[in-house]
């Protein structure tokens, strides 16, 4: 009997220690795989106090566990260093070297990678997949991408439509960034940064074959700026062959990607349809008894609220052409087919996914009517 007071408070210590490193919560994010790739939740542009972000870096690794994010990279920039005098760090691969111990014993990728900050034309850019950040601090732009190519970075322009560089809020695709892409030193673009998605962003990524993104810019707590404002943080959807470094990297130069903040859905058709596709689950097709009309449930998969208007030739019983589908919940369409069919196409416009500037995508879904007993 007298063990019974040292064992109560040997497991209340274990629960309170579970609960405090469980790195777990209510936000994390969720989306299905697609045929042949896997869907891989990353944000790869954020800031600690390394550079002008107010954390240190274990804290956007507990922040990215607790979004179940599957990918980050902690992007310093090489040339802003507002707490240097507080924190001298002369190895810039030291934010990088602490996410990385952080992160040993989870499952959660640590990208290398650094953020090169200049004026206009230049702008930003995150270099992710680089070997040394040190060898990255030149004078010259040219040089720092050259630079960023021999140690085989993936590059990205930053927030381009971002109203400092760009007065008019529009991006501007200068010689520079021209001459980048051409030379193989420049693959993507945001489309989507904090909560700003610029469409003629988008319309820059379709005419340049570049890989569209999207990215927090993190720099205080996600729970600050987001969370607590009912936002999700914004992602990067990678459809990787399988959960490593090297698969990430062939999927970001390959274009596999698609731009996510709440119910915004961002990216290329060949991408965007699979993923809208895997997001709903048919989970019922019934007839309502004695009658024409087909009772449809349909169930979300993701953490996003889905947006969709009714493209059939058939309208809908006592709801409206536009619904929702609610994150990780169902959502019941009654479609009035006039006679009982044993199958049928259910085509869907995508209200919240965007293909193209102003273009939504339509996602067809097969679907086999059970038998009436």
């Amino acid at each position: 009997m007298k063990l019974q007071p040292l064992f109560l408070s040997l497991f209340t210590s274990v629960v309170i220690f579970a609960q405090e490193h469980s790195h777990t919560s209510s936000r994390a994010l969720t989306f299905p795989d697609i045929p042949n790739f896997k869907t891989l939740k990353t944000d790869f542009h954020q800031h600690t106090v390394f550079s002008d972000g107010n954390v240190w870096p274990t804290i956007r690794v507990m922040e990215a566990l607790r979004d179940n994010l599957d990918v980050i990279s902690l992007t310093e920039h090489l040339e802003y260093q507002p707490h240097k005098q507080d924190i001298p760090h002369p190895d810039r691969n030291r934010s990088f070297e602490l996410a990385l111990a952080e992160a040993k014993d989870h499952d959660l990728l640590i990208i290398h990678g650094s953020e090169i900050t200049r004026g206009a034309p230049m702008g930003h850019n995150n270099a992710i997949f680089i070997q040394d950040a040190n060898k990255l601090l030149h004078d010259k732009a040219e040089t720092v991408f050259g630079e960023a190519k021999k140690q085989g970075a993936y590059v990205f322009w930053n927030h381009p439509a971002w109203y400092p560089q760009s007065p008019k809020g529009n991006p501007i695709l200068s010689d520079f960034q021209k001459e980048r892409i051409k030379k193989g030193e420049l693959q993507g673009i945001e489309v989507i940064n904090m909560g700003d998605y610029a469409e003629e962003s988008l319309a820059l990524a379709l005419e340049n074959n570049l890989t569209i993104m999207g990215t927090s810019d993190i720099h205080g707590l996600i729970d600050w700026d987001y969370t607590e404002k009912g936002h999700a943080r914004p992602i990067t959807l990678v459809f990787a062959k399988e959960k490593t470094a090297a698969s990430v990297k062939e999927a970001l130069f390959a274009g596999r990607t698609v731009a996510v903040y709440n119910s915004l859905l961002v990216g290329k058709e060949e991408n965007l349809l699979p993923l809208l596709k895997a997001c709903i689950s048919i989970e019922e097709a019934t007839y309502i008894n004695k009658t024409s009309i087909l009772k449809v449930t349909l169930k979300n998969l993701s953490s996003s609220d889905l947006i969709f208007e009714n493209q059939m030739p058939y309208t809908f019983y006592s709801s409206p052409a536009v619904f929702t589908v609610p994150a990780e919940g169902t959502k019941v369409i009654q479609i009035k087919t006039l006679e009982k069919l044993d199958s049928l196409s259910l085509n869907l416009k995508a209200l919240g996914a965007y293909v193209a500037p102003k273009q939504h995508p339509v996602v067809e879904w097969d679907i086999t009517v059970e038998k009436e007993d």
